[in-house]
């Protein structure tokens, strides 16, 4: 199944394959006037968006891409009134990696930082470890470099036909933006060096049973149901949603043993019952929320 997928979706140039028209987006950002920017982003209430516009390569990612990319991200981690951010890509395809046309022509330095701690990745916001829930909203390829950008996010939102995989093993380009430390994280060692050895592609349902993908929804749905997902977690009392994320994600990459990550845990949790959860605790008990209802 997968040697048939491999043909007749994955073409070896991926420029052969049609592109959709993108979709207009507004940006906050200034442009200089007959200029397009390759990253746009959105202000929706306390929903962030944020979108790669270079839909002519996929939305491969260059230098000046990788740089705004990460400035965005920055930008909304600094922004008290933003909450949740969603990615994702103009014009049918998430992001198709790195650009290799500018690896190629030399115009990328070589010399890339290689303490984590002092610049940013290939790809930008890599390296990023965010405070607030970042989602993915995939379409089309998201491979290479950028099934790294997609690894970034907390969710993934997955449109039917979207393509997965780590495609640079074919021309000798490594994983150097954390998909080798957050791929096995996500789905385990043996499903993670399957990928990554072979390179193969991995389509929306394979990617859900392997919890790669969060949710799987229609082509052409992926931006909405990821916005609507964004809406409903940014809705929830805040500090007890960041305080349960840090925790977790500081368990499964951090902690030295089961008893550093529950001190964390409470050392975190505790400060939430005064600020959050007294609050919370008293609308329940006047009928808020009870049978399970979120509304």
């Amino acid at each position: 199944m997968y040697l048939k997928l491999l043909r007749t979706r994955v073409p070896a140039n991926l420029s052969s394959l049609p592109i959709k028209h993108p979709v207009p987006i507004k940006s906050l950002c200034s442009t200089t006037k007959g200029t397009r920017q390759s990253v746009v982003s959105e202000r929706k209430g306390s929903v962030f968006t944020l979108a790669i516009n270079r839909p002519e390569v996929r939305n491969a990612v260059n230098q000046e891409t990788a740089r705004h990319l990460l400035g965005e991200l920055e930008a909304f981690q600094r922004e008290p009134a933003l909450n949740v951010a969603v990615l994702h890509g103009i014009g049918g395809n998430f992001c198709a990696g790195y650009d290799l046309k500018e690896l190629a022509n030399h115009t990328v330095s070589h010399k890339l930082e290689q303490d984590i701690t002092k610049g940013p990745g290939p790809m930008g916001p890599s390296r990023l470890q965010l405070s607030k829930p970042l989602i993915a909203a995939v379409s089309g390829f998201a491979v290479a470099g950028g099934l790294e950008l997609a690894l970034l996010a907390d969710l993934r939102v997955v449109e039917e036909s979207a393509i997965m995989g780590v495609f640079c093993r074919r021309f000798g380009v490594p994983l150097i933006d954390g998909g080798t430390v957050r791929l096995p994280r996500l789905i385990g060692l043996s499903r993670a060096l399957d990928l990554i050895l072979t390179g193969r592609p991995i389509g929306a349902q394979d990617a859900l049973a392997y919890g790669l993908a969060n949710r799987v929804v229609p082509d052409g749905q992926g931006l909405q149901a990821a916005l609507h997902l964004a809406e409903q977690i940014s809705s929830f009392p805040q500090e007890c949603m960041r305080a349960d994320r840090l925790s977790a994600i500081y368990s499964c990459y951090d902690a030295a043993s089961f008893t550093q990550a529950m001190q964390y845990e409470i050392d975190h949790g505790v400060p939430v019952i005064l600020s959050e959860a007294v609050a919370g605790a008293t609308k329940f008990t006047t009928g808020t929320g009870r049978g399970g209802t979120f509304s």
